[in-house]
């Protein structure tokens, strides 16, 4: 059995094999039963997140333990589907970073427009830079990218990093401002009320939401999600535990039938058609075991019956 660090796994990751990948996973019948979720202890959790096809079993696993030196930590273990042999342990971040990062790019590239060119960055944590990195590899007309963050030294410095790496990113100093003038409107925070308020934003704008988590968590508001024409990742996720859409659908400022399509639903062509009044569209994203099953068959590949014994 092999083990892939986390620099492994950013390194034998390119975002379009990846992105190739996700496309495949999700136009085949690969299963995914909703995540599971067990209390250790009155503050520690165990998740268990299983996915399959006719080549792999994968489950990964995450615990999150508040008191531990690291609150999250998680391993993804691939099995071979023929014999249940295990394949290969994969650095369980590494593999969440990239393939959230990666999904989120492949919905823009059917949700917003093609010829957007600006995208602001909402969020300076862990998960931003991958977010940015993904949109930026599968959208090379992007011409600007703008980070905010609620610390502006922790904006500057990302911004500053991404720009490095050869990113046209900068700083956003006003949040209102860039929001305005984005095509695309990229929030990855553990907000737990609005951020990006609707009244900003332009018709033909595109959201990707990836934070907001949880029912009790927030990232755009009502006049926001009212606005969009939605697709999410996992429908049963997303109605459980996306604070964007669960806040507003029970209290009733938003109905279901506003959600257009799951991404599998978008990409097999069964996307529904907006009501009038959806000038924006909105990708809502809580991650799902399928994108894990993506990225270890973009990892391992053919060469998984080397490690067969």
């Amino acid at each position: 059995m092999q083990v892939y660090s986390a620099a492994d796994v950013h390194a034998r990751l390119p975002w379009p094999p990846l992105v190739a990948a996700l496309e495949q996973v999700y136009r085949s019948h690969a299963q995914a039963p909703l995540r599971h979720a067990h209390a250790l202890s009155a503050s520690d959790s165990l998740l268990l997140m299983p996915a399959w096809d006719g080549q792999f079993i994968v489950t990964k696993l995450v615990t999150v333990m508040p008191g531990a030196a690291h609150t999250v930590q998680a391993t993804l273990l691939v099995l071979d589907r023929a014999s249940g042999a295990a394949l290969a342990l994969l650095d369980g971040e590494a593999v969440t970073l990239r393939r959230t990062a990666a999904v989120s790019a492949l919905a823009a590239r059917h949700l917003a427009r093609p010829d957007a060119s600006r995208l602001l960055l909402v969020g300076t944590g862990r998960l931003a830079p991958w977010m940015a990195r993904a949109h930026c590899a599968l959208r090379p007309q992007l011409k600007r990218l703008d980070v905010w963050g609620r610390n502006a030294a922790a904006a500057r410095a990302l911004a500053e990093a991404l720009a490095g790496e050869g990113l046209a990113a900068q700083v956003a100093p006003d949040l209102q401002a860039a929001a305005q003038a984005a095509d695309i409107v990229c929030c990855a925070t553990t907000a737990l009320s609005p951020v990006v308020l609707g009244a900003w934003l332009r018709p033909g704008t595109h959201l990707d939401l990836v934070g907001a988590f949880r029912p009790d968590m927030r990232e755009v508001d009502d006049a926001a999600v009212q606005r969009a024409q939605i697709v999410v990742d996992s429908l049963p996720g997303a109605l459980a535990e996306a604070g964007d859409l669960v806040q507003p659908l029970a209290a009733g400022g938003l109905l279901q039938d506003a959600i257009c399509a799951d991404l599998a639903g978008l990409l097999q062509g069964r996307l529904r058609a907006a009501a009038p009044g959806k000038d924006l569209t909105m990708f809502k994203s809580v991650g799902m075991a399928l994108q894990d099953l993506a990225a270890a068959r973009a990892l391992l590949g053919e060469r998984t019956n080397l490690d067969l014994p």
